[in-house]
């Protein structure tokens, strides 16, 4: 029993001893220690067998019992020690608080004095500034009596003698002493409720109001509204009268600015009225030389008399500007029957000069925001139409020899006088934009009779084709209305203009380059599925000369000049018209119709070539293919077809060695065109033989590397053929070559050809797979057992509604296998 409950003892103190491993690690690194007694982990068994590991060491256990015995002793003596040391801990801890307390009672204390003290001295000091507070204040109010006297004072005598002036007349005395005495004025605003400072305020209105009526009568007096009798010059009172304005009310400024510049164009009003020879746009010249005329004479009388603010000049000219606006928009309503182009040309030209000569003098800062409409800096571009703008000295010239419809300088774009006086001739545009169109209707009937009279252009290898020359000046004209319209106007002239511009871009496109295409041979005489099929081997067919193949190229490089252009056209059209019109300008259209001549002409020379192999391609078809004994060399019409491509793609690239892009569609639309009919041919060709199999094979090869090799067939240099191309022609002649492949194996057993065949072509169409049947020389017997075998072997469809259609697809009927042979054959005759 005592054993037991001494285990139990044991137990619980392990499990009162047990640490955590922080509080144990900490206890390692605060408390180092090598004996194996301190580790955590001690095990009492282990410890023992390392003390006496054999038998002979347990001769020294008295020994080792010994030692751990003072060990043990030891310890007890160091644990009595320390308990022994905290006896007395708990005692000195609370005298300590106790102590410490006392300290902090003292100096709350001493901290209460020091802040009584602090309040006592605060108290002390406001005692004494209080009485420093009140003289400041008294000195602040006496210096601002004083100052307020000072100025009433001022006031006072600057009112009454303000009054004597103004009576005497002496207004340079006066615009000094009223500056004066408006500054003093404004110090007694808060004052206003005193009747002594209200009556000064009111006598300083008075005075204002007398100076006012009396300057403008001064004015009226010097300067009548009637009669044409002028001083002699200005006097040195109207000039000071002028200063004193300046400090009154703005509306005497402009009154009196009104009545100058009124009664100084009355004599305009009188020379150029309506019913006078001079007021008629062929001598617009007059109203600008006498205006002209004005200023120099302002200048020398009444330069000095006006304040230079005023810019009296300027207002001069900016109100002979509307008044001659509102005098040419009313005369020309009445006589609009007799304005024409070059009388209105030249008026707009002499309008705009004389609005550049203001805005070299002036600065247009008197200029009212509604008066102009801002202009807008165009914005930089490398369009070709900015080229070569005439120099001032040639429109002159240009001018004085009669030719009124050269295109004039650009405006300046910060010119803000612009259309102060030209704005009236916008309403009669509509005169040039006729004129413009009757023009360009004679310029296209030139250009045709031209092309008629010359003939096509000549056949060019070197440089390739040759653009129109009529397109070039249909251009250079387009320009020049251009840059002329935008003069005159940017509103809705200009979209006027583009709608006559689209107009005969049209007409240039269909009777210039649409109408003198080559035409191809009727449908009544020419080529068809039936003549093909009865021509005999090596007949010819009829074909483009040399001279229409470089008409076609030479119509196709003048159609894309004109695509490039006339893009370029539109967007400078946009940059010259108001950005609130810019939305109405669209030529789309009439670049779709350069881009469907350019397709036009692809095509014809597409199907010249095409038409001119297929007389080979009928040959093949007819040939005795199952009695070809041996291979040998290509088919003669192998020889045939590359004979045709080496004559014709030669010239049509070297005729469009200006447009790459186009030649490159050339090729890949006539292996789109070629290809497939070589195919349908090949079909034709029933039954072959093995050995004639392998002919047919080596022929494709043949015809596939020409079809390769044919952008660049004929050329000193070689150039790699565009990815896209030999991408089709690849993927097209490998078809054909698959089809051979499949016709020279063997076809039993059954289940094997119908899987090469899948495997082969990846076509699950039942009639390509007939025909590879007909070509093998089947009977129908064999064919209807491989047939079934073969829609058993097609790849699964999917399920639902498509599922149901590719397999009705690929099952056709008789009826429909015969009605897409008529199909195809409607679609080759309306290619050819």
């Amino acid at each position: 029993m005592m054993e037991e409950e001494e285990l139990e003892f044991v137990e619980e103190l392990e499990a009162v001893l047990q640490l955590t491993p922080d509080v144990q690690l900490a206890i390692e690194q605060v408390f180092p220690s090598q004996d194996p007694l301190d580790r955590a982990d001690f095990n009492a068994v282990e410890y023992i067998n390392t003390l006496f590991p054999t038998e002979q060491s347990l001769a020294n256990i008295d020994e080792v019992v010994n030692k751990i015995r003072l060990k043990i002793r030891r310890l007890d003596d160091s644990i009595r020690t320390v308990v022994r040391g905290q006896t007395n801990v708990g005692q000195d801890g609370r005298q300590a608080l106790e102590e410490a307390q006392k300290a902090i009672q003292q100096l709350f204390g001493k901290i209460k004095d020091i802040k009584d003290k602090a309040e006592k001295s605060e108290q002390m000091v406001k005692e004494i500034t209080r009485d420093i507070k009140q003289l400041d204040h008294a000195k602040r109010h006496l210096t601002t009596s004083i100052t307020t006297l000072n100025h009433l004072h001022m006031l006072a005598g600057g009112v009454d003698s303000l009054e004597a002036m103004t009576r005497r007349r002496q207004y340079g005395e006066v615009a000094n002493l009223l500056q004066g005495v408006m500054n003093v004025l404004e110090h007694f605003h808060k004052y206003m409720g005193i009747p002594q400072i209200r009556q000064l305020s009111e006598r300083v209105k008075a005075a204002q109001t007398e100076l006012g009526q009396q300057i403008l009568a001064d004015f009226e007096e010097a300067f009548p509204s009637q009669g044409t009798k002028r001083p002699g010059g200005p006097s040195n009172v109207l000039r000071d009268a002028c200063l004193v304005a300046n400090i009154l009310d703005p509306r005497v400024k402009q009154e009196i600015i009104k009545k100058f510049i009124k009664q100084h164009l009355s004599e305009y009003l009188v020379l150029f009225q309506e019913n006078q020879d001079v007021a008629w746009l062929d001598k617009i010249d007059r109203r600008y030389a006498w205006i002209k005329r004005q200023l120099v004479d302002y200048e020398e009388k009444y330069g000095r008399m006006f304040p230079r603010e005023w810019y009296m000049a300027e207002r001069i000219a900016v109100e002979f500007c509307h008044v001659t606006r509102t005098e040419l928009a009313k005369i020309m309503r009445t006589r609009a029957k007799e304005i024409e182009v070059k009388l209105l040309l030249f008026a707009i030209q002499r309008t705009t000069n004389f609005e550049g000569f203001l805005a070299k003098r002036f600065s247009g800062c008197t200029l009212t925001d509604g008066t102009l409409k801002k202009l807008e800096s165009p914005l930089a571009s490398t369009n070709p139409f900015l080229e070569d703008e005439p120099a001032p000295e040639m429109e002159e010239l240009a001018m004085e020899k009669g030719d009124v419809e050269q295109p004039k300088k650009p405006k300046a774009p910060d010119n803000p006088f612009h259309g102060i006086v030209s704005k009236c001739f916008e309403p009669h545009l509509y005169v040039y934009i006729e004129s413009q169109d009757k023009n360009l209707g004679e310029l296209i009937d030139r250009f045709v009779a031209d092309f008629k009279a010359q003939g096509p252009p000549k056949p060019n290898t070197d440089e390739g084709g040759a653009v129109l020359p009529s397109c070039a000046d249909l251009f250079v004209y387009y320009k020049k209305c251009m840059v002329q319209c935008s003069q005159l106007s940017t509103g809705e002239p200009m979209i006027a203009l583009t709608t006559i511009f689209q107009k005969y871009l049209r007409e240039y496109a269909w009777k210039i380059l649409s109408g003198n295409l080559p035409k191809t041979t009727s449908s009544g005489g020419g080529l068809t599925i039936s003549s093909l099929l009865k021509e005999k081997e090596g007949s010819e067919v009829a074909k483009f000369t040399l001279e229409e193949l470089c008409l076609i190229c030479s119509i196709l490089s003048t159609a894309e000049y004109c695509l490039a252009t006339t893009q370029q056209l539109e967007e400078k059209l946009k940059e010259k018209v108001d950005i609130s019109l810019t939305e109405r300008i669209n030529l789309t259209g009439e670049m779709d119709t350069f881009s469907t001549v350019i397709s036009s002409s692809i095509q014809l020379l597409v199907q010249d070539l095409d038409a001119a192999c297929d007389p080979a391609l009928t040959a093949m078809s007819k040939m005795q293919w199952q009695n070809v004994e041996h291979v040998g060399d290509q088919s003669p019409y192998v020889t045939s077809v590359i004979l045709h491509i080496k004559q014709n793609v030669p010239i049509i690239r070297d005729n469009l060695a200006s447009t790459r892009k186009y030649f490159t569609q050339f090729c890949i639309k006539f292996a789109n065109s070629f290809i497939p009919k070589f195919i349908t041919h090949l079909f034709k060709c029933k039954p072959i033989s093995m050995v004639g199999a392998e002919q047919l094979l080596l022929d494709t090869h043949s015809l596939k590397m020409v079809l390769l090799d044919l952008p660049s067939i004929g050329s000193q240099v070689v150039r790699k053929a565009p990815a896209s191309y030999t991408k089709i022609v690849v993927k097209g002649m490998t078809r054909a070559e698959m089809i051979l492949k499949v016709v020279m194996a063997p076809h039993e057993p059954l289940v094997v050809f119908v899987d090469n065949y899948i495997k082969l072509l990846t076509d699950c169409n039942t009639e390509t797979f007939q025909k590879i049947l007909d070509m093998k020389g089947l009977k129908r017997s064999e064919q209807s057992s491989m047939l079934d075998l073969f829609r058993q072997r097609l790849p699964t469809p999917p399920s639902g509604p498509e599922g149901s259609s590719s397999l009705s697809l690929l099952a056709p009927t008789p009826e429909q296998e015969s009605s897409r042979i008529r199909k195809l054959e409607k679609l080759i005759k309306k290619r050819l």
